[in-house]
């Protein structure tokens, strides 16, 4: 069927340097894909977590209420699970700490018709990276339009 990118966290490419990206299933509760059919989804600040048990978090990824939703509607901020098997979890573990980097999510999208959440490994960029990063999408967007004068 493919896939219907849901929303994407614009923030994560320009405050990380991102490694490499892993996909997830998630698990959700009814009113929240509801809501993500939609389309709406707040992906900024969103990050994941490895605990000591071996299952991984997504926290800050916020879905609004169901507008229709009654008594059984889902909270906003809740934390959500994601599935993974036990060897991505720890290759993705021993990365993460071997090289101190943070789990950022990127995106959440439908992939024939279930919900997954995209992931990747990042590390986090300071004051003059962030300007270098506006510099070279500048350049790149002058060379698109085709008018580039140095």
């Amino acid at each position: 069927m493919g896939m219907k990118i849901i929303g994407t966290n614009k923030r994560a490419s320009f405050d990380f340097t991102l490694k490499e990206k892993f996909e997830a299933g998630l698990v959700l509760q009814g009113t929240e894909v509801k809501v993500l059919r939609e389309g709406k989804v707040t992906l900024n600040d969103s990050y994941v977590v490895i605990d000591q048990n071996g299952e991984v978090w997504a926290y800050n990824v916020l879905i609004p209420h169901y507008a229709f939703g009654n008594i059984n509607n889902h909270t906003e901020n809740r934390v959500k699970k994601l599935l993974l098997n036990k060897k991505e979890i720890s290759r993705i573990y021993h990365e993460m700490k071997a090289q101190s980097l943070t789990l950022v999510v990127t995106k959440i999208y439908f992939k024939d018709s279930r919900v997954k959440l995209e992931f990747a490994l990042g590390k986090g960029k300071k004051m003059h990276d962030k300007r270098e990063s506006d510099k070279e999408r500048d350049v790149q967007r002058k060379l698109q339009r085709g008018h580039y004068d140095d």
